[in-house]
């Protein structure tokens, strides 16, 4: 199971749409969840209004949070996906199996029934293989919040060690230091929470917050290894993306 767990406090003001980015990871099987971080009275409506939509649009769950509760949301949050989306499956099944007039999902079932399958659940929520990806802002408003971003990592690295599935973690900022580095991975596929310790150290805020083609960027990583996309080895060029997520939204 592939997730994304985006981790900001503002709107988006730079390339795609968020929200297109996040339909796009989900058509390719990966889980958008959104944690809004702030000090509370500071976020917008708009701002609001994205995380619900980027996590919607991208088949997970959003929360706006204080940096207090982060640490124990990101745990939350990934753990409650692995859940949802495991039951999605076995709802599928139940579908194919029993017919569309019949049992439709669990709690259709008997509840005998119902403690089994929940039991199946439960077993595969921690013995599913899992990769989370964290994509952090560092815009300038988040530098006071970068601290409690990292305690969350650390938190989250140790409840996935915790799992008998092997779980991996890699991490991602944006924007990145230079013009034109909309996302940079800070941490490639782990499972040893000692990385995360050199990590905040080299993060340098700034003020854009691109967090459409910082999603794209994730979405190559999980295609192909890297952040840049696909390279044509004949042709000698890259494959762009094409039409709507092709448009800047400023």
């Amino acid at each position: 199971m592939k997730q994304i767990l985006l981790i900001t406090d503002g709107c988006s003001n730079v390339g795609v749409s968020p929200v297109l980015a996040a339909a796009e990871a989900r058509e390719e099987g990966i889980t958008v969840n959104v944690v809004g971080v702030i000090d509370y009275g500071t976020i917008g409506e708009l701002g609001s209004r994205e995380i619900e939509d980027i996590a919607r649009a991208g088949g997970g769950i959003s929360q706006v949070v204080g940096t207090r509760q982060l640490a124990h949301t990101m745990q939350m949050m990934t753990r409650k996906t692995v859940v949802q989306t495991i039951q999605q499956a076995v709802n599928r099944e139940l579908t194919q199996i029993l017919g569309t007039k019949g049992t439709k999902t669990v709690t259709d079932l008997e509840p005998s029934q119902r403690s089994q399958v929940v039991e199946v659940i439960d077993n595969l929520t921690e013995n599913a293989a899992l990769q989370v990806s964290l994509l952090i802002d560092v815009s300038a408003s988040m530098k006071p919040k970068l601290a409690a971003v990292e305690e969350g990592i650390r938190d989250l690295m140790l409840s996935l060690q915790a799992r008998v599935g092997k779980s991996r973690l890699s991490v991602f900022h944006f924007p990145g230091r230079h013009s034109g580095e909309d996302a940079v991975m800070d941490i490639d596929w782990t499972d040893d929470p000692g990385r995360v310790r050199a990590l905040f150290g080299r993060l340098q805020t700034k003020g854009a917050t691109p967090t459409g083609p910082a999603i794209q960027k994730v979405i190559d990583f999980y295609r192909y290894g890297t952040l840049e996309g696909q390279q044509e080895i004949e042709g000698n060029y890259r494959i762009e993306r094409e039409g709507m997520l092709g448009d800047n939204v400023v």
